[in-house]
């Protein structure tokens, strides 16, 4: 049972990142889209970020479970790290993108503004989701 939580908490994190990667693109091409495509690009990057929300609860859940089951304790350094990033993140997460996508379209404000927002929100919150990666792959021990 711990090898299939183990298995599913490895897919719920590459749910969890990955589609923020392909959204690089995306909102480049946001820069210049008009009209329906530049509706249908930012009802792609809401889908997107659902699915990351939606597998961020099972990395969540899958994570109690291996923890509950598995060596570490609670106050392992690399879990605590993880966890302080993560309710970070979350907040993040909530103010990042979905204030951004509800300007777009809207009178007097700049497109290539609202892009660039969203770019630096989309670097940010790969970044913390890399350095949340790399606590629970490298399991580094800070006390």
């Amino acid at each position: 049972m711990y090898t299939i939580m183990l298995y599913a908490h490895i897919l719920s994190a590459v749910l969890s990142i990955g589609p923020f990667f392909v959204l690089l693109p995306l909102v480049k091409r946001m820069e210049t889209a008009t009209g329906d495509v530049l509706v249908s690009h930012i009802t792609t990057f809401k889908s997107a970020t659902r699915l990351v929300k939606h597998a961020g609860h099972v990395l969540v859940a899958t994570g109690i479970l291996l923890i509950w089951q598995g060596p570490w304790e609670w106050g392992t350094s690399w879990i605590v790290c993880t966890l302080a990033v993560m309710v970070a993140s979350v907040f993040f997460l909530a103010r990042a993108f979905t204030p951004i996508l509800r300007q777009f379209g809207g009178e007097g404000v700049s497109q290539l503004l609202l892009v660039k927002k969203l770019s630096r929100s989309l670097w940010i919150y790969i970044l913390l989701l890399l350095l949340m990666l790399w606590f629970m792959v490298g399991k580094p021990m800070f006390w």
